[in-house]
């Protein structure tokens, strides 16, 4: 990727609307949040806007069901 076209993508990514935003991703992107649920680890699948889309009980359950889907997974910090 050149500098223009980095360029170009921070300037239209400073211009995007807050909804557009909230948006972004959506159907494409999901992670993977560990949870406790009645003292039992469990893993919860979410999509990119926050939207928790299944429970289970293991963390590969949860990358498959989310490769089944297409969606591709992030890591959150």
């Amino acid at each position: 990727m050149d500098i223009k076209t980095t360029v170009h993508k921070d300037i239209l990514l400073r211009r995007i609307s807050e909804q557009d935003f909230l948006t972004l991703g959506t159907g494409h992107i999901a992670y993977i949040k560990p949870v406790k649920v009645m003292d039992r680890q469990a893993y919860a699948l979410h999509a990119a806007d926050g939207t928790a889309l299944t429970l289970t009980d293991s963390s590969e359950s949860a990358l498959a069901l989310a490769s089944q889907n297409d969606l591709d997974t992030v890591t959150l910090h």
